[in-house]
Order: C-alpha cells, then sequence, then structure tokens
C-alpha cells in the first residue's frame, strides 16, 4: 500500500469516528439513568444501566401517540408514493405516448423547484380542501416527486421492450403487464424508491410544523423537537432528564435502522442503474 492509500485509509475512519461516537454516546445515555445522564460527560458506555428513559418518554410523555402518527402517514405515504411513480414511470417508456418529450421536460422542471417555495400556495390549497390538521395532508404531502417518477422510468427502461409487445400479443392488457413483469423486474428500482421515501417521510418535520397545529396529530419529529426544545411540553415540577431525551432520538431512528438491512441488497444495484441508465 502506498502512503496515499494510508492517509485515505486514516481519512475514512476520522470520518467514521465522527458518526460512530455520537451514536454511541446516544445510546449509552438512553441506557443510563436519569442522574447519571445528567453528567457533562460523553459517554460511550451506559452508566447505571437503566430503561426508566424508555419508560418515561413511552407512558408518561405519551410518545407512543406520534410514534403511531408517524407511522400511519410513512406506510400509506410510502405506498402510495411508490405507485403512483411506478405507474408515472411505466407510462413513460412507451415510445407513442402524445407529448413524452413535455412531460418530462416538466417533471424535470418541477425538480428545480424548491419546496419551501411551494409551501404558501399548498397550504391555501390543503385549506380550501379541509385538510388542515389530519393525517391525510401529510400522506397527500409530496405524494409524487419527479426524481421517482425518472428514477423508476429508468428501471422499467433498462427491461427490454420486447417483453411487453410479446405479452400483449398473447392478449395481456398493459395493467396486468405492468403488475406482473415490470412491477416485478424492477425490484432494485422499488426498494430504491421505498428506502428514499420512507426515510423523507419518517423525518418530516416542515410539513406537520406548518399543517398540524393539533398536539395529538403531531408526528415523531415534531413530538421530539416540542418535548426537547419547548418547555411548554411539561410541566415546571418536571424535568425531563437527559436519558429521557436520547431515549425519544433512539425510538425516533429506530425504525430506519430496522428497514435498511432488508433493502440494502438492492439499494446499491438500484442507485447505479437509475444513475447510468439513458
Amino acid at each position: 500500500m502506498t502512503v496515499f492509500d494510508w492517509l485515505n485509509a486514516l481519512f475514512i475512519i476520522c470520518l467514521m469516528l465522527t458518526m460512530i461516537i455520537p451514536f454511541l454516546n446516544v445510546i449509552s445515555l438512553s441506557l443510563s439513568s436519569g442522574v447519571a445522564s445528567m453528567r457533562p460527560d460523553i459517554i460511550l458506555f451506559p452508566k447505571e444501566f437503566s430503561l426508566d428513559g424508555y419508560r418515561t418518554i413511552w407512558n408518561s410523555l405519551d410518545l407512543w401517540r406520534p410514534f403511531l402518527n408517524s407511522t400511519i402517514v410513512t406506510v400509506f405515504g410510502t405506498l402510495l408514493h411508490v405507485l403512483l411513480s411506478s405507474l408515472a414511470g411505466y407510462v413513460l417508456i412507451h415510445p407513442r405516448v402524445p407529448g413524452k418529450r413535455l412531460m418530462i421536460t416538466f417533471i424535470l422542471i418541477t425538480m428545480m423547484i424548491p419546496q419551501e417555495a411551494v409551501l404558501i400556495p399548498l397550504y391555501v390549497v390543503n385549506k380550501d380542501f379541509h385538510l388542515i390538521n389530519t393525517l391525510t395532508v401529510l400522506v397527500l404531502s409530496g405524494l409524487v416527486s419527479g426524481f421517482s417518477i425518472l428514477l423508476m422510468r429508468n428501471f422499467f427502461m433498462s427491461i427490454p421492450y420486447e417483453i411487453s409487445e410479446s405479452a400483449k400479443i398473447d392478449g395481456a392488457g398493459d395493467f396486468w403487464i405492468f403488475a406482473a413483469i415490470y412491477m416485478r423486474l424492477a425490484t432494485a428500482g422499488l426498494a430504491t424508491v421505498t428506502l428514499f421515501e420512507f426515510v423523507g417521510r419518517w423525518n418530516m418535520f416542515t410539513a406537520p410544523l406548518i399543517f398540524i397545529n393539533d398536539s395529538s396529530k403531531y408526528t415523531l419529529q415534531v413530538a421530539l423537537k416540542a418535548m426537547i426544545i419547548d418547555s411548554s411540553t411539561s410541566s415546571s415540577n418536571y424535568l425531563i432528564t437527559t436519558n429521557v431525551k436520547m431515549a425519544g432520538i433512539m425510538i425516533a431512528i429506530l425504525p430506519l435502522i430496522v428497514i435498511y438491512p432488508f433493502v440494502q441488497r438492492f439499494f446499491m444495484k438500484g442507485i447505479m442503474l437509475g444513475a447510468t441508465k439513458e
């Protein structure tokens, strides 16, 4: 190995430590007692092992309700997003679709507009449809995206179009071809879009903060923000210790840690194919 290789390895190790050490600190604090977690130290192993932080935040602070809200929004939103993006991507692979170039251009334009620029129009539209303070508005928020549509289009284009034509000769309809052929052969693409959308919706913060005012409809991220930052979330006689806060953070990231191993083997393949296929 050359000196440059050793320097690269050292650089990567340093980057890993900047991520691993804070993560271990959060885990250790969440598993420590309330008194031990309040000490101004960086710890990598629990001190005075205790699960009181998890019990307190789940039972006393009712974190189960925003956890359930986030689960509903994430699951239904991700399923609809993947389905609609896949349908749109399937339509755009057909060579004889009228105005296909114009549609692709419009999709690319939507990707250039920052989300913050359309928040006020979205709020007005959702208010007119009486969707404010409902979980439905969070499910419908970002229901489709240009990135997911074009990514699924690229995956579908990697499947020989002759398969679709052969199926049509045998009497198969477009919906059957889409569900039975393209969706089954684009597993890597579906896993990639699902992972991106699941993570994005689970970590959704801006939309719930703007569209939801009822605390019973808070999602997990907004509830954690209120618990950690806003002193009004607890009575003046109740102290939210560090182990409780860190337990909330661990509960928030646990679903992401659980889902990643199931889609990781498709994820790298999906990223490479989606990025290089023209």
